[in-house]
Formats: structure tokens, sequence, C-alpha cells
């Protein structure tokens, strides 16, 4: 049987900041999968190398990630080219590269982006109206969500231009038929995005299951909640619940920064 975890640690063959960027998104491919956000081995989360213009971290294709750690992750460049010998020999999913490629490449103030499939992610993306302002999670993203047509899966290089031109200047994308999709200035802002809008997708979905008429807040009210998840507390709070996040699986902190 093999030994997912058997893998020697590159902690001693890379910068310090390289280091640090590969413990924290090893951290959060647990905390994702903590939270009930993963399809197996598929979807993805990069980060931005902060020492390597040019190069981002992205999961070593078949490692569940519950099971992730720093050593396991990948450094390639926007081609999908592996750059360093200690990562060489890790697999990368293509549908992965092109997609964080795309979004690396276009948008530098992007440093993490987070792709995943959840079932109610899935059921939203396949509604037409996509995700509605039913809750106070929604409304964080009230004209604020992006759409990207169904491609296929994304294996093709052509697709990125799409991709990057759908985002536009939100953080976070619906991917048709497909997923969500959420990027952030750094990983705590990533996951913020991706939690909300995943807990946006769970109300919208029991809601509608209901059978009754549905309560649509107001227009202003829509707006006014949106520019309240906007506000200067915004950066606090995320580091705080990025921390309690971290807190949730502390005893696993000498499994995953190895």
């Amino acid at each position: 049987m093999t030994n997912l975890n058997a893998i020697k640690s590159i902690k001693d063959v890379v910068s310090e900041k390289e280091w640090d960027a590969r413990c924290q998104l090893a951290a959060l491919y647990r905390l994702i999968a903590h939270f009930r956000m993963t399809d197996l081995i598929d979807t993805h989360i990069s980060l931005r190398v902060p020492d390597a213009d040019g190069h981002f971290l992205i999961n070593q294709y078949g490692i569940p990630f519950e099971k992730m750690t720093a050593s396991h992750l990948v450094k390639i460049d926007y081609a999908g080219h592996t750059v360093a010998d200690y990562d060489q020999g890790k697999l990368v999913n293509t549908a992965g590269f092109v997609i964080h490629s795309a979004i690396h490449d276009a948008r530098q103030d992007v440093h993490c982006v987070i792709h995943t499939h959840t079932a109610d992610g899935i059921a939203v993306s396949a509604q037409k109206q996509g995700l509605l302002p039913l809750s106070q999670h929604a409304l964080k993203f009230y004209k604020k969500v992006s759409y990207h047509e169904y491609e296929g899966v994304a294996l093709l290089t052509e697709e990125r231009e799409r991709l990057v031109k759908d985002l536009g200047q939100n953080r976070v994308m619906i991917l048709r038929n497909h997923g969500l999709l959420s990027t952030g200035d750094s990983v705590q802002r990533a996951f913020h995005e991706i939690y909300f809008l995943e807990r946006a997708c769970q109300a919208q979905i029991k809601a509608m299951v209901g059978g009754v008429e549905l309560h649509l807040p107001s227009e202003t009210v829509c707006q006014h909640t949106a520019q309240q998840f906007e506000s200067e507390m915004i950066e606090m709070v995320m580091l705080k619940a990025w921390n309690a996040a971290l807190s949730l699986i502390e005893h696993q902190r000498d499994d995953y920064c190895v």
C-alpha cells in the first residue's frame, strides 16, 4: 500500500519565504478538507511564491487534501513547467494549471486562487439565475460575482483568456455547470471568499427546496449590505477568522508543515 505521507521534507532547500508560503497553502488545503469542500483528488488551490516572480505553488495531483503537506506542493511557472529540482516527478493536474495560471498571470493583485466542486456550488452554478440575494452570506457578493460558461474540462490553454475576461476585477466567479472559484491578495482573503460563497450556495439550495415563495431584501438593503462587507474592519475580521480556522487544525501542524 502506498504511503502518501512518505515524502522527504524540502524545508532546508527552499527560502524561508517560500517555506512559509508552502505551510500556509498546505494548511489551506487541510481547511478546505475540514469544511468538506473537497472532491477526492480533484479541484485545486494555488498561491503565488512570494520571492519568485512568475511562479506559483499548486497541489501534487493525487494527494488528498486531508494529507497535503508543504513538501507535497509543486512550484510551477505560467507555462505549467516544474521549475525546481526538488519538485521534479510531481504530477500537476492540467485543468488546475490552466485555470490558475490564467488568473495569476493576468491579475498581479491575486496571490491565492481556490477552486471547488461542492454539491451546492455546482447546483447553484447550474441554475439559470445564479446566486440569488437570499442570505446575508450571499449579499457579500451582491453584483460582485462573475460567471464563466462551461467549455468542458479545462484542458485547453485557449480558455485562459476567456476565464480572465469573465472574472474581470471581481474576487469570485461561478463556473457554470462546474463549481466555484475565489481569489484573494492573501490566503486569508481567498479562504474568506470561498467560505462565504459556499455557505451562500448552501443556504440557497436549502431555501429553494422548501417549496414556498422566497423573500428577497430590497435593492437598497442589498447594496448597503454589500458595502458593509467592504468596510475597513474586514481585514481584521478576515485575519481573526483565518486564525480561528487554523486553530481547528492546530493539532495537524506537525503533519502538514513538513
